[in-house]
């Protein structure tokens, strides 16, 4: 893994409750085959190039074709000599506590 992307796919004409519409976004990143981790504000997805990784996130977003308009943020971590797991920066942090 050398890209890791923080995104939050959220549609803003749906209503006060999106899960069912964030679920449909969530399924493709988990069928991607990339390593990913759900998180109560957003999704993190894991690959080795930020091509295959911002692929991911279009796919995400195009699963929503329902809706006429969605909020995207995305924030990426790429590191180019880096191999590991979307894990390793929490333990990381979590052995120095």
């Amino acid at each position: 893994m050398k890209a890791m992307a923080y995104v939050s796919i959220t549609p803003l004409d749906k209503g006060e409750s999106v899960s069912q519409y964030v679920s449909k976004a969530v399924k493709v990143i988990k069928e991607s085959g990339l390593e990913w981790q759900l998180t109560p504000m957003g999704t993190i997805v894991a690959g080795e190039t930020t091509k295959e990784v911002l692929n991911v996130i279009n796919d995400a977003v195009e699963a929503l074709e329902d809706c006429n308009r969605i909020s995207i943020s995305i924030k990426i971590d790429y590191r180019k000599n880096r191999e590991g797991k979307l894990t390793d920066k929490v333990d990381s942090v979590m052995k120095k506590l």
